[in-house]
């Protein structure tokens, strides 16, 4: 009985915390702190167009996407419907990144969602040759980006980037590989373009 259940129990934790740090979770996340930092209820408010676009956008998308029977889950596995995916968030996060910029956002979220989009753009031409693991990449760019506004405390965060990973392996979505690229694409391409804009 043991036997047969103990992977059952592993799968369930795993899909859990997939789910649970989804990179919604991480977006909505890093741009409150980053908001909050930069100018507190002002920053805030502009942190939420960013969530908007980001996150809640994209998130709506995808759920419309699985009721039509495109996709079978949020992490949408197809290449296809992935590169469909990103084209979608891709122009949502552009809008937003044109409307923080003519309006004259604070200086550190515009370079948030410029992070975002040079992360999305990189994962997109990777996505046309390989499954590169977009949970790592989100989770990865934003414990970095974290850290450079808030500390290196912040860098801790990057145990809860490994657990992810652990989690993405295990349900069969990623193979090591994917993860690996997909937490140094993040953390290279947020750190820098985030760094330079800031």
């Amino acid at each position: 009985m043991s036997t047969l259940t103990a992977p059952t129990t592993r799968q369930d934790i795993a899909r859990t915390i997939s789910d649970r740090l989804h990179p919604k979770t991480w977006i909505v996340t890093v741009c409150l702190a980053i908001g909050w930092h930069v100018d507190c209820w002002s920053g805030l408010a502009w942190s939420l167009v960013a969530v908007v676009c980001a996150a809640v956008i994209p998130i709506l998308f995808i759920d419309h996407g699985i009721k039509k029977g495109r996709w079978g889950d949020r992490n949408v596995g197809a290449k296809r419907a992935r590169l469909l995916v990103m084209a979608v968030i891709l122009a949502s996060v552009l809008t937003c990144f044109t409307l923080m910029a003519t309006l004259h956002a604070p200086r550190a979220l515009i370079a948030l969602v410029a992070s975002m989009i040079a992360t999305l753009a990189a994962l997109a031409l990777v996505t046309l040759a390989w499954k590169i693991s977009v949970h790592q990449a989100v989770s990865a760019g934003a414990v970095i980006m974290l850290a450079q506004t808030y500390g290196p405390w912040a860098l801790c965060g990057y145990a809860l980037v490994a657990i992810v990973g652990w989690s993405r392996v295990a349900l069969r979505d990623h193979t090591p590989a994917q993860v690996i690229a997909g937490t140094i694409l993040g953390s290279v391409v947020a750190a820098a373009v985030f760094a330079a804009l800031r």
